[in-house]
Order: C-alpha cells, then structure tokens, then sequence
C-alpha cells in the first residue's frame, strides 16, 4: 500500500513513533527527523515542514546554519557548522597536552558545572548574560572553586575565538573574583632546628628516614611532591646539588614539576646530612632517596604519611601547628634574613623573581628596616 492510500503527507514517512521528513538536497537524498508524532496532528504539521524546507531548497535559501537549526538531530555532517559548546569543549580538552590529574580536573568542571546549561547551545549563541544566570542559579562551595569553574570556561572560549567561531569571548566583561591570599607562616630557624633534632632522637630504625626528609625540605625549600619524588640517580653528592624534574601527585609518579620547568637545587651542609643519613639507610637498588620500604620502585605516595611523623614532633615540642608546605617558606625567609640574592632564591624555589618579591614581600623589608632607619 502506498503513502498516498495511507493518507501520509508527500514526502513524510512515520517510523514507530517517530516521523520522519524525505527531500533532496545539495544533489543528496536526506531523511531528517521531526518533533512531531504520528498523529493526525503531527503528520500534518511534519508535511508543512517539509513542503518548507523544499520551498527553502528551490529557492536557494537554505543554508548550512539554518539547516542545523531546523534538524539539530541530524546525523548529516555539516562541513562549514558551528560546533555546539559541548562539541567545541571536547576538541579542546583533548588538544591539551596535560597529564591525566589536569585533565580529569578540567573533565569534572566541565561536566558539573556548564555542560548541563550549555553542551547543545552553539558556542557563538553563548553571551554574557548566560553566564552569569548560570553563576548565579549555583551555591558555590569557595570562591575559589567558583574562579577555578570561570577560568576554565573562559580558556575554552577564548580557543573559540582564535578558531574564528565566536567575535569575542564572553568571560572577558565578568571580572575575575580576587580571592584572599593564604598566609605565609614560616618556622623561626630555632623551631625548625628542634623540630629536626626532635625527630632524630625520637623516631628509631626505618623511621628515622622522615628526620632526614624534614631535614632536606627545611633546609632546600623543594617542594614536598618533588622531594618524595627524588631519585638517587638525580643526586650529585660531588657537585652538591640535585636535579628537580618531577613530583608525585595524589599518590602517582608525575614526570613533570609545577612550574614545567625543571632545575638544579644547590644543597648546603644541612641538606648534604640529609642525604648522607639517607644513603645510609638506602637498601641495595633503591630508586627513591626518601622512602622507608626496600627494593625499588618504592616511593612515599601520600603526604599523609609525612604529615603523621611531622605532626607528633610539633605536638612533642609545644610548637605551633603549620602545614608540612611551611617548611618550603621557612627555608625562603631564612635565605632573604641572610640577605642572599633574590634571583639565586627564586631559582632554588623554582620560583620567578616577581613571586618570590610578592610571596615574601615581609620578609624582604625586614632584612632592611633597621638599615633603613639607622639612615635617620
């Protein structure tokens, strides 16, 4: 039995409970779905469409966007169609050259918190003011996290804008949130001491490699992850110095440090000693300076651990309690109380001069207050 005895309108075709809609198109036979159902009703309103879209075609107005809009559900791959914002995102993150941590972080922000308002929109329909009722409708956990969210959003339009999809990118009339600056609160040199001298005495046996850790970190301000993450075969006991190129993130191996640029830590005395009580205690064919388990492969992968040892000696002494990452800001102060040169510090740090002026700014004008004074 043909359409016309079934009472279908030309050109449409019910599939279950879908209708479907039949033309030709740039020399192409297409069948593109409809909204409608197979009712009276619908049938009727799908022919309409149809004879629209033919009517569109005969008189050349169709075009590549409009077609999109009409059939958004179309299987037919557009060569000139504006991607949607989830198409778009995807292409972005997967053209990042980051590891699987980063990634993951960029994948959740991205599918908590846009992709649910925005993953169908076409990027180049996204204004400012989607934005911000998007900011607005959510309850936030920090400020931070928020900034994190908008970062994130404005780095993939703002891709969008070099590849020619979008005039201007939307994130740019919202400010960036400023978000208080957690404090640097370093050790005095004479806590730092005790808190080492209290770890040698008190930890015994295996153990006793978390004195010689805490030892290393106070006294070359390397950061925890890449202090852990160290390997013999990157320390040069002769040239007094190590190679910094890698860190351990949430419990993995990253071949990579923070600031993606490696660099050579120069060790002092202290840090020698530490290395010394270290290789002391190093089994055969250990790979990680710092690690209390034999054989290699074996490193510290969770500061957790640290953290347990470094807690119980604050508590022993009565000193104040401050994050393991303080040690790294003591040993910064102690070198600009000495009146070191900033650059030489930066480079330890693995820092750029202008953060270490800002990170220390306190510590900088005290070394020269008095001088400063004494000129009265």
């Amino acid at each position: 039995m043909g359409r016309k005895s079934m009472g279908l309108p030309d050109g449409v075709e019910a599939r279950g409970e879908a209708v479907r809609i039949r033309f030709t198109w740039n020399g192409q036979r297409r069948s593109e779905p409809t909204p409608h159902k197979p009712t009276a009703k619908g049938l009727a309103s799908a022919g309409s469409l149809c004879a629209r879209v033919k009517e569109m075609i005969k008189l050349g107005v169709m075009t590549d966007d409009m077609y999109a809009q009409m059939f958004p559900n179309s299987n037919y791959n557009l060569d000139r169609k504006t991607p949607t914002f989830g198409e778009f995102s995807q292409t972005w993150l997967n053209s990042r050259d980051i590891v699987k941590e980063t990634r993951d972080n960029y994948l959740a922000i991205l599918n908590g918190v846009w992709m649910p308002a925005l993953s169908s929109r076409r990027i180049d329909d996204i204004t400012s003011a989607d934005i911000r009722k998007i900011v607005a409708s959510i309850e936030w956990d920090s400020p931070g996290i928020r900034r994190n969210a908008m970062d994130k959003l404005s780095s993939v339009l703002a891709t969008a804008v070099m590849d020619g999809h979008m005039s201007r990118n939307p994130c740019k009339s919202m400010p960036r949130a400023k978000l208080p600056k957690r404090q640097v609160d370093p050790f005095e040199r004479d806590e730092a001491e005790r808190i080492i001298a209290s770890m040698y005495e008190a930890l015994i046996g295996r153990t006793q490699i978390y004195a010689a850790y805490f030892e290393f970190c106070f006294f070359t301000g390397m950061r925890p992850g890449e202090v852990r993450a160290l390997k013999w075969s990157e320390v040069s006991e002769e040239k007094k110095r190590v190679h910094v190129c890698r860190q351990i993130v949430k419990g993995q191996l990253v071949e990579r440090i923070k600031t993606k640029t490696v660099r050579d830590v120069l060790l002092n005395d202290r840090a020698l000693h530490a290395i010394e009580v270290a290789r002391s205690m190093a089994s055969d064919g250990a790979e990680f300076v710092f690690t209390t388990a034999k054989g290699p492969g074996s490193w510290i992968a969770s500061d957790s651990t640290t953290k347990k040892y470094f807690m119980a000696s604050l508590v022993r002494l009565g000193i104040r309690r401050r994050r393991q990452y303080d040690c790294r800001h003591t040993y910064a102060t102690m070198c600009l109380m000495a009146n070191m040169n900033t650059a030489f510090i930066a480079n330890q740090l693995g820092h750029s001069v202008q953060m270490l002026l800002s990170t220390y700014a306190k510590w900088i004008n005290s070394t020269s207050d008095w001088a400063e004074l004494s000129k009265l």
